[in-house]
């Protein structure tokens, strides 16, 4: 996963170290060296992450921390402080003061590694919410919601697995402060039985368990579309970082070490739930929007009307990060005939199999739309040529390989799909440029015989300069 990571600490051997341990990861770093230095960075750059430490002259790291958090166009960027402190104390002053993580210097690369991939992924979901939100906001269906920290977590339904009565009851005792519903399952069938049939904000899951692996349990969770955004807080001995590691790969959110210390704990499950409840509060704004005037109401996927609002958001973004955004313009081969022998009723139904199709085969903040009668443009955030090609190909097979029932007949269609692909996020892109690129690309497929995947003469080029020399 690439990521643009700063790393703020004022001793120049420890900023060359980590940063070169995250290169060789493929992170793309920057540096500052205190604390005024990197609030500007955060602004001037908008990286995906922040490694800061908390000694420094001056302005410390909990002070840039909470700045970071003070200001609406950076409070979404993830935290991390690293640190030679380790009193747990310190640990909660940094996750009251904002900070999605706390970690101990000499920090285990394994854990650290895992942990900034995990944090990123969260963001690159929450800023295309939040994304979403903003585009639609701005055709006034919707009022703007509140911050990520004006969310309330109290009276919180909570589900543990552990098998520990004494562990149980420590955190159950915890997590009443907050005057949050605690309920215990002691194995992974019962927890999963109880997390399928009921509503839950935060799921919290030891992976001390003595005749199981909580692992096991976290994956289930991840693997079930109801259970899947419900946030995950891992219980770990001390050491066992490779674990956590790999559940932080599986989809947890956060983890605490035994022995467990309230505070900690209570500051841990507070965070979650606040941003569990942001982004139930966004997707709640975003799928309204979409009921009053975002959509195109045969085939429920975007409209025109979103993607000219969002697509130029999408690419001031890129230019910011300076990751790509790709365009998918296609269009169903020969529709006419499908409409003039079988009728319009059965042209809707290949309208609306296309469109499921081309969204089950995306990821969740990929977008698509139609644009009108057979057209359709798929936009993809971070993505380039090359990417870009990869899905174009697997979409047009998706939907060329499987045929298409004839409703209330045994006949059945075999549909295909021309598309052209463009790429931009560079100085002097626009939305009309990105969409007239992929449109050109897209007759192109369809001179070279349709049912085929172009890339635009730019997009191409790119391509090819950015393939290895041999």
């Amino acid at each position: 996963m690439s990521a643009r990571v700063l790393v703020v600490d004022d001793v120049l051997p420890n900023v060359k170290l980590l940063a070169a341990k995250l290169t060789r990861e493929y992170f793309d770093v920057i540096t500052a060296y205190n604390g005024p230095e990197a609030l500007e960075l955060v602004h001037r750059e908008s990286p995906d992450i922040v490694l800061l430490d908390v000694m420094m002259p001056g302005m410390d790291g909990f002070e840039v921390c909470e700045k970071i958090r003070s200001n609406p166009a950076t409070m979404h960027i993830p935290v991390v402080m690293v640190t030679a402190l380790s009193d747990v104390t310190d640990r909660v002053r940094g996750l009251e003061a904002g900070a999605d993580d706390f970690l101990t210097k000499p920090v285990n690369d394994i854990a650290l590694f895992a942990r900034v991939r995990s944090l990123v992924r969260l963001k690159m979901m929450m800023d295309e919410w939040r994304l979403r939100e903003s585009t639609s906001g701005q055709f006034g269906v919707i009022e703007r919601t509140a911050t990520l920290h004006s969310e309330s977590h109290e009276r919180a339904r909570v589900l543990v697995l552990e098998d520990s009565v004494l562990d149980f009851e420590k955190i159950a005792d915890t997590l009443r402060r907050d005057s949050d519903e605690v309920v215990c399952a002691d194995t992974g069938a019962r927890a999963l039985e109880r997390a399928m049939t009921e509503e839950f904000e935060l799921v919290v899951v030891s992976l001390t368990l003595l005749n199981e692996d909580g692992l096991r349990f976290c994956s289930q969770l991840r693997s079930h579309e109801r259970t899947r955004q419900v946030p995950i807080l891992l219980v770990v001995d001390e050491g066992d970082l490779n674990r956590v590691a790999k559940g932080l790969e599986l989809g947890a959110n956060d983890y605490v070490i035994k022995p467990i210390d309230r505070n900690e704990l209570l500051a841990r499950v507070r965070t979650q739930i606040r941003r569990k409840r942001y982004q139930e509060r966004l997707r709640s704004n975003y799928e309204q929007s979409l009921s009053m005037a975002l959509t195109d109401s045969l085939t429920g996927v975007f409209n025109r009307r979103y993607v000219n609002a969002h697509l130029p958001r999408l690419l001031e973004r890129a230019l910011d990060s300076h990751k790509p955004v790709s365009v998918l313009m296609f269009d169903i081969d020969h529709f006419k005939v499908v409409n003039d022998t079988h009728g319009h009723d059965v042209g809707d139904v290949v309208l609306k199999e296309v469109a499921n199709r081309a969204s089950r085969n995306l990821r969740t903040f990929d977008l698509v739309a139609r644009l009108g009668g057979e057209e359709f443009v798929v936009i993809l955030p971070d993505t380039d040529g090359d990417a870009a090609m990869i899905v174009a190909e697997r979409l047009r097979s998706r939907i060329s390989d499987s045929v298409f029932p004839v409703p209330n007949s045994n006949d059945e269609l075999r549909v295909t799909v021309s598309i052209g692909v463009s790429v931009g996020g560079q100085l002097g892109d626009t939305a009309d440029t990105l969409i007239k690129r992929a449109d050109e690309a897209l007759y192109q497929a369809k001179r070279q015989g349709r049912n085929c995947v172009v890339s635009d003469d730019r997009t191409e080029d790119m391509r090819v300069a950015a393939a290895p020399t041999r």
